[in-house]
């Protein structure tokens, strides 16, 4: 409501205007015109006048509310509806949503328990969390992104990034990060319970992921898994988020991711590190120097946070990442290989374990883009792309160098077929290919997708363990390329259970001329 309105109530009330007369007049309730009026009358009076309250209207529950209060102190927990349904039986024939209504107004709150700051010593505890955040980019649009913040809990200095995933890889990669921006480790971390971290929680307490406890123990700090929807307990760093949202973000625009961090670096090494902290009239950064030599000394080699995963080599010579193609010598198409994918870039290794192809690792917003070597893909020269198809199919057999041989002649693309054929085989087992070739050859079949039906209706494609199990079978110790060893039957561990088994395991008593063991030298009773 604005001044002119109020000037216009007071104006016409002076006048000798009713209330009811006023609110018809302006298009107004009764109950704002006395509001407005209440509220000059005791702006008038002074600040020593009390404000007049509204006044309640009458309410049909108005007999009944010394029941509701009775019941609410016998049972505090009492929903809405059991109430109803009690007054009902006393007389009352109001509706359910008065009811509620009162209670809630009625119904005893509970009083937050109070939180008592924790404060520890120097490089005792540090705190770890992500905020997520939708930031509007002027070059990338709109990004869902997420902020890595690790903060020392005595000096409150803290190592903040935004980063595009809270999986493991990038969590490791920015401990790693914090730590030599801090100087060392925390030797106890606190965090939430995310799958990162924490697997599950069971009745002996929480359970951490293995591979997040062997990057603890590299470093030496422990982790420490905050209690179930309780964020008090990590208050440092959860207060941490809110200034960053009103000191770094309020006010700025960014370009980019990269911008933003860029930004974030500066912003705390100029804003966040040097300000002085009410509480403790020092700045983090002065504090921190205390601090430093308290903190766990980093480790000579820092822990190996990258990804390695198995991706296959499709028909093209490319294998895939994030939804981008990076290459890898021609050679390779249809094998499974192991690849390393570090913040910067992805590096492809053979069976053998040598290193292939290196490539920079394309951002996270790129989408279907190819990084290729000219080297690895001998499209011009068909000589040499021959030489590699006949060197390929000559490693399956002699079936397999004669449907190479029926195909270049009758298919115009035969070259082209021969990749994807042996890309088609790297998803059989070894017998099932050379055995689908076979019959092609002996029908005259001479084409890939002659050879695809014939496995869709003969063979099933093999898990990609077994395809692992293939590949570097050839580079095992000789004495490990037998067949894995399978389960076996409980049966086979039914004699333990049989009495002579039993009679066998008990010792047998002492000499007396024995000497006693270590556990019986007790002093005896006199």
């Amino acid at each position: 409501m604005n001044e002119e309105l109020r000037h216009e109530i007071v104006q016409r009330h002076q006048a000798g205007a009713s209330m009811r007369a006023i609110a018809k007049a302006l298009g107004i309730s009764r109950g704002a015109v006395s509001r407005v009026l209440a509220q000059v009358q005791a702006q008038r009076a002074g600040p020593a006048a009390p404000i007049p309250k509204p006044r309640r209207r009458g309410s049909s529950l108005d007999a009944y509310e010394p029941i509701l209060k009775e019941l609410l102190a016998r049972y505090p927990n009492l929903t809405v509806e059991r109430a109803w349904q009690e007054l009902q039986t006393r007389g009352f024939q109001g509706q359910y949503t008065i009811v509620r209504q009162r209670m809630r107004r009625l119904r005893p709150r509970a009083t937050p328990a109070p939180v008592t700051r924790f404060e520890t010593g120097p490089g005792d505890q540090a705190q770890m969390d992500y905020g997520v955040y939708d930031v509007d980019f002027t070059r990338e649009g709109r990004r869902r992104v997420y902020l890595f913040s690790y903060l020392l809990s005595y000096s409150r200095r803290q190592y903040l990034r935004f980063v595009e995933a809270m999986d493991l890889t990038t969590t490791l990669r920015e401990h790693v990060h914090a730590f030599h921006h801090l100087g060392g480790a925390a030797r106890v971390c606190l965090y939430d319970n995310f799958k990162v971290v924490v697997l599950r929680h069971d009745a002996d307490g929480p359970l951490y992921n293995p591979k997040f406890l062997a990057f603890a123990t590299h470093y030496g700090f422990k982790p420490w898994a905050c209690a179930v929807r309780r964020p008090q307990t990590k208050g440092k760093v959860e207060r941490r988020f809110f200034y960053v949202e009103t000191n770094l973000l309020n006010g700025r625009t960014f370009d980019t991711l990269e911008h933003l961090n860029e930004v974030t670096a500066w912003w705390l090494a100029n804003v966040a590190d040097v300000r002085v902290l009410r509480d403790f009239q020092e700045s983090p950064q002065v504090r921190h120097e205390r601090e430093r030599p308290q903190l766990l000394p980093l480790p000579t080699s820092d822990f190996d946070t990258a990804l390695v995963v198995y991706r296959h080599v499709n028909v093209e010579g490319f294998v895939t990442q994030r939804l981008n193609f990076y290459s890898v010598p021609w050679s390779y198409i249809g094998q499974v290989l192991p690849v390393r994918v570090t913040a910067t870039e992805i590096i492809i290794y053979s069976t053998a374990l040598d290193e292939i192809a290196r490539h920079p690792l394309l951002p996270g917003t790129a989408t279907g883009m190819r990084q290729a070597t000219k080297s690895h893909h001998p499209a011009a020269d068909p000589a040499q792309r021959a030489l590699l198809l006949q060197q390929r199919f000559r490693e399956l057999g002699p079936v397999a160098v004669a449907f190479l041989d029926g195909l270049l002649t009758k298919q115009i693309q035969g070259k082209l077929q021969a990749q994807q054929l042996l890309a088609l085989l790297a998803h059989y087992q070894r017998a099932d290919g050379l055995a689908a070739l076979e019959r092609a050859v002996r029908f005259g079949a001479f084409s890939v997708a002659a050879v695809r039906r014939i496995l869709a209706a003969t063979a099933q494609p093999k898990p990609l363990g077994a395809e692992l199990a293939d590949l570097y079978r050839e580079t095992l110790d000789p004495r490990l390329r037998d067949e894995a060893i399978g389960p076996r039957p409980t049966s086979a561990y039914q004699h333990l259970l049989s009495p002579e088994a039993t009679d066998d395991a008990t010792p047998s008593p002492k000499k007396p001329h024995d000497p006693p063991d270590q556990d019986d030298q007790r002093p005896q009773p006199a």
